[in-house]
């Protein structure tokens, strides 16, 4: 299923890799006020990501707890303090923000999705598959300003990778019926692309 749902995906990334947002971090020449607003969106976004994590581990079968927990600890850990990092240098205020609409609907449908294990799963992986997607396409590129390079250099990482690989395994595991795993699996990659329509 997941092989399937990569080949529908492949398109949609491209247009993420269009998009001036993607295009300018890539560059390295995104306007900072712009990557500011993003890393605040984001920072929410991925609050909710880690609860969406955590009501799948509550329903999984007992051998796939642990990789939801690890996906939970990673994203809370590892990308939130790449996200706080970031916004001290960019001027970003992660406390202060408050979620944009695309923020708001995509994380209100991500954790209505979550209530159903096999839904959840589908609805996670654009963004989990999407991201490291885009950190292999862009493992080579030279941003005119190094922070850029750190954003996606998080996301290029092989243990990024390993962590999408088991969500992939988890979602095939699951069998999930194929017309709405298109389904739920297209709409978070339509979430994807609107997200980097910044406020």
């Amino acid at each position: 299923m997941s092989e399937e749902l990569h080949e529908i995906g492949r398109p949609m990334v491209a247009e993420q890799l269009r998009h001036p947002t993607v295009a300018g971090i890539a560059r390295g020449d995104l306007d900072e006020r712009v990557f500011a607003s993003w890393l605040e969106q984001d920072y929410l976004y991925l609050l909710d990501y880690v609860r969406v994590f955590a009501r799948l581990a509550w329903q999984a079968p007992q051998p796939r707890v642990g990789d939801l927990v690890d996906l939970a600890h990673s994203t809370l850990h590892d990308e939130l303090d790449l996200h706080r990092s970031l916004a001290l240098e960019f001027g970003a205020d992660l406390q202060g923000a408050v979620k944009g609409p695309a923020c708001a609907a995509y994380t209100s449908w991500l954790l209505d999705a979550a209530a159903d294990y096999t839904d959840g799963l589908a609805a996670l992986y654009p963004c989990m598959w999407g991201y490291s997607t885009l950190g292999a396409l862009l493992a080579d590129a030279e941003p005119a300003d190094a922070r850029y390079r750190r954003w996606i250099d998080t996301y290029a990482d092989p243990g990024f990778a390993e962590l999408t690989r088991r969500c992939a395994e988890m979602l095939d595991e699951a069998e999930p019926e194929p017309r709405r795993a298109r389904r739920l699996f297209t709409e978070g990659m339509r979430h994807e692309l609107a997200f980097w329509d910044v406020p």
